[in-house]
């Protein structure tokens, strides 16, 4: 039996045994078999010595049993490494950054506590999955949307947690900034409630976000000063009709003016959905119809095309312009998404065709023009997601296909943040396409375009291959570090990584001499003494173990 870091075999044994009192014996998990399941899927240190993994795995299924796991785990010093449903791939999965901890695994915590439909909010544990909140709306026949990620599978809560984004109106794919009131297990067992939460038999925890006094939700994310076991979030009311719409420029001169009037119609909230990006002229697809370019193909180039393809340097290429002029063949496409009553949607979409036909040339379509609720079944025929539909089509991009017969075993997201312009996403390519041909990284070898999951930012998400070569896999991760740090030296910096590269991000955000990184440890030592919650998460690591990790 494995036994965690700086804990004893007795020890182990007498906290397993008061453990068992708590959960039951079969949620108990420490059989080599048991704990292959809390393996990163994806890990970049795939059957390296350095491999990522647990030593025991609890599954609570109620607040009252993670307050009783957390005080024995104080007892004995039992390192512990909370997830929620486990699903986080490609940043981690449900392996702990701290080799030998025991998982905390919440996926039985999944009730759907509360879905109000005239306030339009949920609360919900850690362990219900974007699925369960879905089917729980329609078997009710509540007006009401959830925003979702790709990978419908993961969890409302795990999500939100680690800053990730969704596809829907402004105001509700930031996840986190969605939320709206939490419930904490603290490092000493105590409960937390934060908002108005804090109140007694609260009426307004899901309506009012910060209660009085300093807002706290902040500390919860991306860090292990806690365990959330229950969260609101601010739903989106079933919008009357949906709209999608393209605008195609033709110049590579116009990338700057479309991200600069898409920055006012965005703001000034004359669009309201997820703005998408793509290149027809160099053959990069929409984020959202990525699923189908991999499904069905790549659109067919003529020979012309081709071969004019390889001469682009940093995207540009006046003969390839010239040929998408002639071909009728933007350079840039913006989709663009409307949600609300039809006559408000066309108005909108009118209003942004004034804007954007200040550039010179620019083509406008509408591709979508939807009455909703749309049929589920009939959701498929769209990017489910835009429609407030949880899928797990985003696979298809990784599997094999007549178009990518050779699928890698995973793969670690690289996502700096850059500036809203068009300036930012030249240079930044610039940037890492010279630094990831030296290293002989796989990204940016093509010219990439930035996603619009965040209003006032743009987000790189690139894979970086997971090989069952560790040579292959020690290059990718070293290069990985390199671009990281070269990010940095420009201003951009990653919002979420993996736990292999957390301190190397971290790094970067050095500011006042790292100033941030030695709050987070203040207040680790203040709200966990002992250091049993999640060590070494984003770099936050307890006292006792400063210094002796990597």
């Amino acid at each position: 039996m494995r036994v965690p870091p700086g804990v004893t075999q007795a020890d182990y044994a007498k906290a397993l045994g008061e453990f068992e009192r708590v959960v039951g014996r079969e949620w108990i998990f420490t059989s080599d078999a048991d704990l292959d399941l809390y393996r990163d899927a994806y890990s970049p240190f795939l059957n390296e010595p350095e491999e990522l993994k647990a030593s025991g795995a609890l599954a609570p299924d109620s607040t009252a049993q993670v307050q009783e796991i957390v005080r024995i785990a104080n007892r004995y010093r039992i390192p512990l490494y909370t997830i929620s449903t486990g699903k986080n791939l490609g940043y981690g999965g449900s392996a702990p950054p701290y080799s030998g901890s025991v998982v905390l695994d919440l996926k039985r915590m999944n009730r759907i506590l509360e879905v109000s439909e005239p306030n339009a909010y949920a609360l919900v544990e850690p362990g219900v999955s974007y699925f369960d909140l879905y089917r729980y709306i329609q078997e009710r026949k509540l007006k009401v949307w959830i925003d979702t990620p790709d990978p419908g599978w993961g969890s409302v809560v795990g999500n939100a947690l680690d800053r990730g984004g969704g596809y829907t109106a402004a105001n509700y794919r930031n996840h986190f900034d969605s939320h709206c009131g939490m419930e904490i297990v603290l490092p000493s067992g105590e409960l937390l409630r934060t908002g108005m939460g804090a109140i007694p038999n609260a009426t307004t925890w899901q309506q009012y976000k910060t209660g009085c006094g300093p807002w706290l939700d902040g500390i919860f994310s991306q860090s292990n000063y806690g365990i959330v076991t229950k969260m609101g979030f601010w739903l989106m009311p079933e919008p009357e009709a949906y709209l999608r719409c393209t605008v195609a420029a033709e110049r590579f001169e116009d990338l700057s003016p479309l991200v600069e009037t898409l920055n006012y119609c965005e703001n000034s909230r004359i669009t309201s959905g997820f703005p998408d990006l793509s290149s027809p002229l160099l053959g990069y697809p929409p984020i959202g119809q990525v699923q189908l370019f991999m499904e069905n193909g790549p659109p067919a180039l003529d020979n012309e095309h081709r071969a004019l393809l390889g001469g682009v340097k940093l995207g540009y290429s006046a003969e390839l312009e010239s040929y998408g002029i002639r071909k009728g063949i933007p350079y840039w496409e913006l989709w663009l998404s409307f949600y609300g009553p039809m006559e408000v949607v066309e108005a909108q979409w009118n209003a942004a065709q004034r804007h954007f036909s200040k550039i010179r040339g620019a083509r406008f379509r509408i591709v979508d023009k939807l009455k909703l609720p749309i049929d589920p079944a009939k959701a498929s025929d769209y990017h489910e997601p835009e429609l407030g539909v949880p899928s797990l089509r985003a696979f298809s991009i990784g599997a094999r296909t007549p178009w990518n017969p050779t699928p890698s075993k995973g793969h670690m997201w690289f996502s700096p943040i850059i500036p809203r312009n068009g300036a930012a996403i030249i240079e930044a390519n610039r940037v890492f396409s010279e630094a990831a041909r030296a290293l002989e990284m796989p990204l940016f070898q093509t010219f990439c375009l930035p996603a619009c999951f965040w209003e006032r930012a743009f987000v790189f998400i690139l894979a970086t291959p997971v090989t069952e070569d560790p040579a292959t896999n020690r290059r990718y991760r070293e290069g990985f570090k390199q671009l990281i740090k070269i990010g940095g030296e420009h201003g951009w910096g990653e919002y979420r990584t993996a736990p292999v590269f957390q301190k190397p991000v971290m790094d970067v955000y050095s500011f006042g001499d790292h100033a941030l990184h030695r709050l987070h440890e203040t207040l680790k030592d203040a709200i966990d003494p002992n250091g049993i919650l999640s060590a070494g998460r984003y770099a936050i690591w307890p006292k006792h173990l400063r210094g002796t990790q990597r």
